[in-house]
């Protein structure tokens, strides 16, 4: 079954951090809620090693502490919330002690429902990301629901939008995750106002490495198939493109690795939101490999993970 933004009424769920800090994700939580006519619900989720280590208190004075710092916590979301009110949106919020945060919002994610996850994405070295698994990232590989990961924020309602898609993969599941990006781009766009641009990265060098021993006997050259086969990929992406009908203006394919080519585009191109897809196969997440990796740690455009074929 495929995570698609509800219809109906909608909920979103965004997870402030365990500071007192209003991160980017606030401002565009509050314009997605309102341009979608949504609910919102904020929780934090807190955990402060100071609090939950110290020696010099007894058990009963920490307990008292981490209640206070919970409750002054929940008042200060309060505020942030009345000020959301006033601009339209239906908010609540709510605060916990929790030192593992992933099970909770999972279960926040199953229980509200939620049409969609926002979190403002937490700085991380690659060291860290190798050996530590940052939140995001389990998240990323894990939520069931569409997940909107928020770095920088120029503009809180999104004017430009990115739909990445792999039309040349011809899996059925790939398939069905292109339409998937495009249709949910789309209404995207629609509900914020916003320009939706179609993107296929592609990548021939590695095409025309694999080929040379085949054209090594033949009359063939490897230029003539390295055309043949982007003339192919050029097809499938015009075809993918007319199907949801998507100008011509607003179609790019761009060449390199995945990573670094959306990457690129989308900072030149000034864009609020990269859509994205993430498959499953055989319990295993596949979410293009570290494409999407590298682009939440790298780039300024937030991110937009749809999660497809989850059970």
């Amino acid at each position: 079954m495929s995570a698609q933004l509800s219809t109906a009424a909608q909920r979103l769920l965004l997870i402030a951090p365990p500071l007192m800090h209003k991160d980017p994700a606030f401002d565009r939580a509050m314009m997605l809620a309102k341009a979608l006519g949504a609910a919102l619900h904020i929780v934090a989720f807190d955990y402060l090693e100071g609090l939950a280590t110290a020696g010099l208190v007894n058990e009963q004075a920490l307990q008292m502490l981490r209640t206070d710092y919970v409750e002054h916590h929940r008042r200060w979301l309060e505020t942030q919330a009345e000020s959301m009110r006033q601009f339209g949106v239906d908010v609540t919020v709510e605060a916990q002690w929790v030192k593992d945060p992933l099970p909770e919002i999972l279960q926040h994610v199953r229980e509200m429902p939620a049409s969609m996850l926002i979190k403002a994405v937490e700085p991380s070295t690659l060291l860290e990301r190798a050996l530590l698994s940052p939140l995001d990232l389990l998240l990323a590989r894990q939520c069931s629901i569409p997940m909107h990961f928020v770095t920088g924020v120029d503009h809180p309602l999104p004017r430009r939008i990115m739909a990445a898609v792999d039309p040349f993969n011809a899996g059925s599941e790939q398939l069905e995750l292109n339409e998937q990006i495009i249709y949910e781009a789309l209404k995207l766009g629609m509900q914020c106002k916003a320009d939706v641009h179609l993107v296929y990265a592609y990548d021939l060098t590695s095409v025309a490495a694999a080929e040379r021993d085949l054209v090594s006997n033949t009359a063939w050259s490897v230029s003539t198939l390295t055309q043949e086969f982007h003339a192919a990929q050029v097809e499938a992406f015009s075809a993918l493109a007319e199907r949801n009908g998507i100008p011509a203006e607003n179609c790019h394919m761009v060449m390199g690795h995945a990573a670094r080519a959306l990457g690129e585009f989308a900072e030149q191109q000034q864009m609020d939101i990269i859509v994205m897809g993430r498959l499953q196969h055989h319990g295993l997440k596949k979410w293009l490999g570290s494409t999407a990796e590298h682009l939440l740690y790298r780039i300024q455009s937030s991110i937009l993970l749809l999660p497809h074929g989850d059970d």
